[in-house]
């Protein structure tokens, strides 16, 4: 009897201290419910959010190339620059390059500020972003002087790890071969040359150009 007294003691002592804990916890414990609810409820919505807004960039996108299909290049282009100009990584830059491929756009000073837009609004992987710096090297050297062009493409110059530095060397190369500066122009060719790892329509180019150079 002794024992089981003491059991019932001990029993009725610790419910009276969970009891105890609650009373003084339990607001915490409404708080942290709720809190749990909401967090649970906010991340359901913005994933809901953000699939619905995938599923509407995903049919204008779609809607412009049926537009461009048909010939109809203003309602195309009207919402290609919408999407190009939203912070969708994938649709921004897709819309963008059909931009360019389409040449829907004439002004160099809009296409200029819409590759800024891209680099500027969105995470890329490092060679998707080297890869749009490349684009709008190539695309600005047809009309921007030496410097700008340099100061443009001097992330890929540096970059010898990226793929596209051998691009950004002939790039370079051609712009001054283009000019008639030969001198400058051999020697990024030759950086051609020795750079290891690059591909072979590289060294192709590079060793044709220098003959033309050394017939000269």
């Amino acid at each position: 009897m002794p024992e089981d007294s003491f059991q019932t003691q001990y029993n009725v002592t610790k419910k009276n201290k969970l009891k105890e804990f609650y009373e003084s916890k339990k607001n915490l414990i409404y708080f942290s419910i709720f809190a749990i609810i909401v967090i649970i409820g906010a991340y359901s919505y913005y994933k809901i959010k953000n699939e619905n807004e995938k599923i509407l960039l995903s049919e204008s996108y779609i809607q412009a190339k049926v537009y461009l299909e048909n010939k109809k290049k203003i309602e195309a282009l009207e919402i290609l620059k919408r999407l190009a100009l939203s912070k969708d990584s994938t649709y921004s830059t897709l819309s963008f390059f059909m931009i360019l491929d389409e040449n829907l756009i004439n002004n160099e000073d809009e296409i200029s500020k819409l590759f800024d837009h891209l680099l500027k609004n969105n995470k890329y992987e490092e060679e998707i972003k080297n890869l749009l710096l490349y684009k709008k090297a190539l695309y600005i050297s047809n009309y921007i002087e030496e410097s700008k062009l340099l100061e443009q493409i001097k992330p890929l110059l540096n970059n010898k790890e990226s793929i596209w530095n051998g691009h950004a060397l002939l790039l370079i190369a051609d712009f001054y071969y283009s000019k008639n500066e030969f001198i400058k122009a051999k020697d990024f060719y030759r950086q051609i040359i020795i750079t290891e790892n690059l591909h072979p329509d590289l060294y192709l180019q590079a060793k044709s150009k220098l003959i033309f150079i050394a017939d000269d």
